[in-house]
């Protein structure tokens, strides 16, 4: 049973002493509003109206039930002027995740600058390279670097990046420098969180096994070493881009350089997208570096 079935009829009929009246206020038929009122009546087994051919007045119940429901429906309205106002001027705290160094860089000073123009909300940040569950942490929002695959997540991408095999160039006049994925192998290769860098080769996207003296989980470390002469680093644009400019790595194997990955905003599938959330989305696309492509997906936790 719907009990708010026939309030919104009873309420402008009792306002405006008229079902003629209450039916061009709510736009639908005579009609519909007396079949409304007819109805109510029925299940409240009340008389909520006198009628008479010139006028139609409250019962004395239907006083008493027209208060109580104006009450409630001045509640909804209120609400729904609340989340009016939220989304023009958002408030309650936001929690997200984002990796260490691309958040120090990057997503960090952008949301500082979004708080200083939204002063009603609270920002929760957990820099980590780890990849937390949303859910179960309780967080409204992950900046996900890199490919991802179907799953239960909603995405939206934000920016692209894109990553350059590298070294010194004294580590390239002592070794040489390779002109094929295979030479890698006659190479130390500076190694991240995985033994695989990403290529394209002949036009198809392949992942190249690699090894080498040292692995480490720290972009920036991976970075001094290359810097350093001890071997070559597959490292995305931000680590590298200065130096690439100023000539203390030079890029590699360009003509098998994997086409850029995204930068993504990543959120629970069964929520609703909150305003604020959707605003901060909004403000993030719009100031990080453009993406080749806007789209929505759904990938792995």
């Amino acid at each position: 049973m719907n009990h708010w079935e026939g309030i919104c009829e009873f309420v402008a009929v009792a306002e405006s002493q008229s079902f003629t009246q209450a039916a061009e206020r709510l736009n639908i038929s005579t009609a519909q509003v007396s079949r409304q009122i007819t109805a109510l009546e029925k299940r409240l087994a009340t008389k909520l109206f006198y009628r008479t051919t010139r006028k139609v007045t409250l019962s004395e119940e239907g006083l008493l039930y027209y208060r109580h429901c104006r009450a409630l429906q001045d509640g909804i309205e209120e609400a729904e002027r609340t989340l009016g106002r939220l989304q023009r001027e958002p408030q309650g705290t936001l929690r997200l995740t984002a990796p260490v160094t691309y958040g120090e860089q990057f997503i960090l000073p952008l949301l500082n600058d979004f708080l200083l123009t939204y002063s009603k909300l609270h920002l929760e940040l957990e820099l980590t390279n780890k990849t937390l569950d949303l859910i179960d942490g309780g967080f409204d929002l992950a900046i996900r670097l890199g490919k991802l695959t179907d799953s239960s997540l909603m995405a939206r991408r934000l920016a692209s990046r894109h990553n350059y095999v590298c070294a010194s160039p004294e580590y390239l006049q002592h070794y040489g420098i390779p002109h094929s994925l295979s030479e890698l192998q006659q190479h130390q290769c500076l190694v991240g969180n995985h033994p695989y860098w990403r290529f394209i080769e002949q036009g198809q996207e392949r992942t190249w096994r690699v090894s080498g003296r040292l692995q480490c989980n720290s972009g920036i470390g991976l970075r001094d070493a290359a810097r350093k002469g001890l071997g070559l680093a597959q490292l995305p644009d931000y680590y590298v881009d200065a130096d690439l400019q100023n000539g203390q790595l030079v890029a590699v194997l360009e003509h098998y350089r994997a086409a850029p990955e995204g930068v993504w905003g990543i959120y629970p599938q069964n929520r609703h997208l909150s305003p604020k959330v959707s605003l901060l989305l909004d403000w993030l696309q719009q100031r990080l570096v453009p993406a080749n492509a806007t789209e929505t997906v759904a990938v792995n936790r």
